[in-house]
């Protein structure tokens, strides 16, 4: 199995209601390591890293998000697996 990396924006009412608590939980079931951050812009931003059908999987929860979530819109771009992360975290 291939392991790649994704960068991806999350748009729409995604801060204050856990969402990278939310994310991070779903990462750790799915084995995806990486990070979460909130932009100053309302926006959750996301570096993940695992195998292909594992991040598909989380990119698919992130079009929905946790309860409270109004997702309106999904940003993903690819970039090249590097390795580097141990854990799921979240920045602040």
């Amino acid at each position: 199995m291939a392991e790649t990396r994704v960068h991806i924006y999350i748009s729409g009412s995604v801060q204050g209601v856990f969402f990278r608590g939310s994310i991070r939980n779903k990462a750790m079931e799915l084995g995806v390591k990486g990070y979460a951050r909130n932009l100053d812009d309302g926006r959750v931003y996301a570096v993940l890293e695992g195998e292909e059908a594992s991040l598909r999987k989380l990119i698919e929860w992130c079009k929905t998000g946790p309860p409270g979530a109004e997702v309106e819109k999904v940003e993903v771009t690819s970039d090249t697996y590097s390795g580097e992360f141990q854990t799921f975290g979240i920045e602040y």
